[in-house]
């Protein structure tokens, strides 16, 4: 009678195989998402992308995707991507019920959550209220931010012309890092004169550039992919100290060794934030709301606790919520602004586009000769509100950020209740995005779309400029738009 008994081996693996083969009918033909078009092995698991996503190659693989498939791609058992504008403003636009999901949780700093990782609507509507004044154009253009702009811009030259080798060239790629680590610290904690400021100096002295060690270390990509995949592995292993932390370091099973990325500008601007806290609380140092981002936030963190003290009505915004928002902002605008930087210094120099280039060398002399025949001096420097009604510059810059977009990658979203995108049933919980980078290369209204020209911008019909910008989507789009846009 025991040779009749099953073989518990035989079992399990006939169990795993049953499993194994109702998981794929369900998710291939039974999940509502099985009518969206897309490659199965994306279908039946998200590792599929997570290896795209490893390899580097996560967003132009997707857009191939969607050049085979179409508007609406399934990327994942539970993921959908989509490149259309019905779906944009479904997605992104006012109003909808499409939120922020865990994702961006990897931003907050501190133990605090910031503007941009906010997932509730009110709450990142009630942070940004905080800062709209300070990024509004009239702030960025305000005589003092466009004087800031044009002494950093001298500064960068300087260091060119300083640093350059024998042969006159340098490479800018760091250069135009410190460039934007010096811009964006003066913008958000004014004078760098005041012993109270986090503004750097590292266009003019090596001291600061240390901050941006661990943000141009190459190893800074797979340790991204290690906390967007494995979060508790990597809060586990980068918070062991003492002999579990030695161990870790001589196994060398770190995917970044420390510091890791972000960690030197996170220190800065946490330190930053308590020297201004600690001028203000003794009465050295009297707040400014027109002083610095980080001194206006620090007011309405002094408001916010006068109101709620002792009122019940949750714990007030303090010191640390400001240092947690000031370095979002200052990591938001390092890579950012430098790389879109490098991206036109690039795209200008290749030999094909030099008739680009010469159309922009021609409205920046023009410029130039206007603004010293009104203003009789000598100079070559433009203002920044003259530079920013300039048609062809500000052409060349549409152009580079609709190729090289600063954030090409999706941008996820996840909704409570079943919704309907594109026609398209989308279960609650499912993420739905678009990416830039192929909302950009959409053929039908870009032509030529991996072609850089910026006289699309100033040649085209009205009609089609009107349509490529209904398009353009650098800076996202609806409440959660990009505050720095401007």
């Amino acid at each position: 009678m025991d040779s009749l008994a099953p073989n518990p081996a035989i079992l399990a693996v006939f169990v795993l195989v049953l499993y194994v083969a109702v998981t794929i009918y369900i998710t291939l033909f039974q999940n509502p998402l099985a009518s969206i078009p897309g490659p199965n092995s994306f279908a039946l698991t998200k590792w599929r992308l997570a290896y795209e996503d490893y390899r580097g190659t996560r967003t132009r693989y997707m857009h191939t995707l969607h050049k085979k498939y179409g508007d609406a791609v399934r990327i994942g058992p539970h993921e959908v991507s989509f490149n259309s504008l019905s779906a944009l403003r479904s997605i992104y636009g006012a109003g909808t019920v499409f939120q922020r999901d865990a994702f961006y949780r990897m931003f907050d700093a501190y133990g605090r959550q910031v503007m941009f990782s906010f997932a509730s609507s009110k709450h990142h509507r009630d942070r940004k209220k905080l800062l709209n004044h300070a990024y509004s154009k009239t702030a960025v253009l305000s005589l003092r931010n466009a004087l800031m702009v044009q002494d950093k811009v001298q500064q960068f030259l300087d260091l060119i012309e300083r640093e350059g080798d024998k042969s006159g060239t340098r490479e800018i790629f760091a250069a135009l890092h410190y460039f934007s680590l010096d811009t964006i610290t003066r913008f958000l904690y004014g004078n760098s004169t005041h012993s109270s400021s986090g503004a750097t100096t590292a266009l003019v002295s090596p001291q600061d550039r240390t901050l941006l060690h661990d943000i141009l270390d190459p190893d800074r990509r797979k340790l991204s992919w290690f906390t967007i995949h494995f979060p508790a592995l990597i809060n586990w292993l980068y918070s062991r100290t003492g002999i579990v932390e030695r161990a870790l370091t001589r196994l060398d099973v770190l995917p970044m060794r420390k510091p890791a990325t972000y960690t030197g500008i996170r220190a800065h601007a946490l330190r930053a934030a308590e020297k201004i806290h600690q001028f203000a609380s003794s009465g050295a140092k009297r707040l400014d709301a027109s002083e610095s981002i980080a001194e206006r936030l620090l007011l309405a963190a002094s408001a916010e606790t006068a109101k709620k003290g002792g009122g019940g009505g949750g714990p007030a915004m303090d010191h640390l919520d400001v240092a947690a928002e000031c370095a979002d902002h200052l990591l938001a605008g390092i890579d950012t602004t430098s790389d879109t930087l490098m991206w036109a210094i690039f795209a200008l120099s290749q030999p094909e586009n030099a008739i680009f280039q010469e159309k922009l060398r021609a409205e920046l002399l023009e410029a130039v000769q206007q603004q010293l025949a009104a203003e009789e001096e000598d100079g070559i420097s433009i203002s920044a509100l003259a530079a920013d009604k300039l048609p062809y510059l500000d052409a060349v810059i549409k152009e580079t950020l609709r190729l090289f977009a600063p954030l090409p990658g999706t941008e996820p979203r996840v909704a409570e209740t079943d919704q309907v995108v594109d026609g398209y049933r989308i279960p609650r919980g499912t993420v739905v995005s678009i990416s830039p980078y192929t909302l950009h290369r959409t053929a039908a209204v870009f032509r030529e779309p991996e072609q850089f020209n910026p006289d699309r911008w100033v040649s085209s019909s009205a009609e089609e400029v009107a349509e490529m910008k209904r398009w353009f989507w650098a800076f996202s789009s609806g409440g959660r738009m990009c505050i720095g846009m401007q």
